[in-house]
C-alpha cells in the first residue's frame, strides 16, 4: 500500500486518463521525479494519477484494483496513457495492452546511458512513444525518441533574500564563504572528489568552509566514516561539516556561494539544478546531464570538468573562490538560466504533448 504520509488522495480512475507507475518500494530518482511531477501535471490540467507503492498518500493515485477498470476507456479519449520509467513497469503494461486487450498506450522514459539488455531493448522496441531524459541517454536508444530534460520546482528552490541570515538559519556562520556537495555520500557520487578538494583548498582560504549534506546508506557508512577520519586528521573537521539528510534542502541550498557536484556517474542529476535555481553557481563534472544543463564561460552558471580528476576539480574550484566578482556573475546567470530553461512547469507541458501526440 502507499506510504500512509498525508490526507489520502484517491482518484476515480473515470477521471483518470494519464497512469504513473511507481513500481519500486525504496525511493529512487524516478520516485522522486513521479512525486515532483504528478500534482504539477494535474494543477496544468492533466488528468493523471499515481499507481504503486513507496509514494506519499498525499499524490493523486489509483489503487491496483482499479486496473480492472481498464477495458473502458476514459471518457475524452479512447485509451489511457501508462507512463511506465522502469522495465518493471512497462512488462505489465504489454501484458494489459497486447494479451487483455484493455485501452492503454504506453510510454516509457529512460534515463540509463548504457547499453540496454536484449530484454530491456525488447521491452522498448513495443513502446507506443519512448522519452529520453537527456541527448546522452538518447544516443543509446535504437528507437524513435523525444528528449525531454528534467525540471525542477523553482519556487521551492529559489534565491534567499538575505544570504547572512540564510546561512544563520542552518546554524553557519554568516561570515564564511560555504562550499557545498548534496546527495548520497558514495564513491559513485565522488564525495571524497569533494572532500580532498576542500583539504587541498581550505588551508589557503580562511574566509570558506565546506558542507556535505546526504545520507550514507548501510553499505556506504564505512565510506562516510573514512572520509570523517581524514578531515580529522587534516584538523578540519571546524569547517569541513558532515550535517546529514535534510527534508529542508532547499534551505540549504540558499546558505551555499559555490556548489560541487563531484559524480563519477550520474543518470541524470538534479543537484546542480536546484543549485543554480538557488543562485548559486557549480563546479561539475562531464557526467549524467550535467553537460546539457550547465552552461559555461562569461554569460554562463558555472565550470565543467573532467571526471574523476581531483586535479581539475581542485583547480576550478579555487579559481572561484578566488574570485568573487566572477563567483557573484555566475551565480546571477545560474537562477535565470534555470527559470528560462528548467521549469518543471515546462518538463509537464512537453510530457502532456508526447501524451496528444499519441491520437
Amino acid at each position: 500500500m502507499l506510504a500512509d504520509r498525508g490526507r489520502s488522495h484517491i482518484v476515480d480512475i473515470a477521471d483518470v486518463e494519464i497512469i504513473a507507475p511507481n513500481f519500486k518500494k525504496r525511493l529512487s530518482g524516478v520516485t522522486s521525479t513521479i512525486i515532483q511531477l504528478v500534482p504539477v501535471q494535474r494543477a496544468l490540467g492533466q488528468k493523471i494519477a499515481a499507481l504503486g507503492p513507496g509514494l506519499p498518500a498525499s499524490i493523486p493515485h489509483i489503487r491496483f484494483r482499479d486496473l480492472l477498470k481498464l477495458w473502458r476507456a476514459p471518457s475524452a479519449r479512447p485509451f489511457r496513457v501508462w507512463h511506465a520509467r522502469r522495465n518493471i513497469e512497462m512488462l505489465p503494461a504489454l501484458i494489459m495492452r497486447d494479451i487483455l486487450r484493455m485501452k492503454l498506450k504506453i510510454v516509457f522514459t529512460s534515463a540509463s546511458q548504457r547499453k540496454h539488455s536484449g530484454w530491456t531493448k525488447f521491452l522498448v522496441s513495443k513502446m507506443d512513444a519512448v522519452i529520453a531524459t537527456s541527448g546522452k541517454t538518447a544516443n543509446y536508444l535504437e528507437v524513435p525518441n523525444t528528449v525531454i530534460l528534467h525540471g525542477i520546482d523553482t519556487a521551492r528552490f529559489s534565491p534567499p533574500t538575505d544570504k547572512a541570515q540564510a546561512k544563520r538559519e542552518c546554524d553557519l556562520d554568516p561570515q564564511r564563504k560555504i562550499a557545498g556537495c548534496f546527495g548520497r555520500v558514495r564513491h559513485q557520487k565522488g564525495t571524497d572528489l569533494f572532500v580532498d578538494t576542500m583539504l587541498r583548498l581550505l588551508p589557503d582560504h580562511p574566509r570558506w568552509s565546506a558542507i556535505i549534506a546526504g545520507r550514507a546508506t548501510a553499505q556506504h557508512v564505512e565510506f562516510e566514516n573514512g572520509l570523517k577520519a581524514k578531515v580529522a586528521a587534516a584538523g578540519l573537521s571546524d569547517r569541513i561539516l558532515f550535517v546529514g539528510e535534510h527534508t529542508n534542502i532547499n534551505d540549504w541550498y540558499r546558505a551555499l556561494d559555490l556548489f560541487v557536484a563531484p559524480q563519477r556517474w550520474e543518470g541524470f542529476g538534479l543537484t546542480p539544478l536546484e543549485a543554480m535555481a538557488s543562485g548559486v553557481p557549480v563546479v561539475a563534472t562531464d557526467v549524467g546531464a550535467f553537460p546539457e544543463i550547465v552552461t559555461t564561460g562569461d554569460n554562463g552558471a558555472g565550470m565543467l570538468i573532467a571526471r574523476d580528476d581531483l586535479d581539475a576539480m581542485a583547480h576550478a574550484v579555487a579559481e572561484l573562490m578566488d574570485d568573487e566578482s566572477r563567483l557573484a556573475r555566475l551565480a546571477a546567470n545560474a537562477q535565470t538560466h534555470v527559470m528560462e530553461n528548467f521549469r518543471i512547469e515546462g518538463e509537464a507541458t512537453k510530457l502532456k504533448a508526447v501524451y496528444d501526440s499519441l491520437g
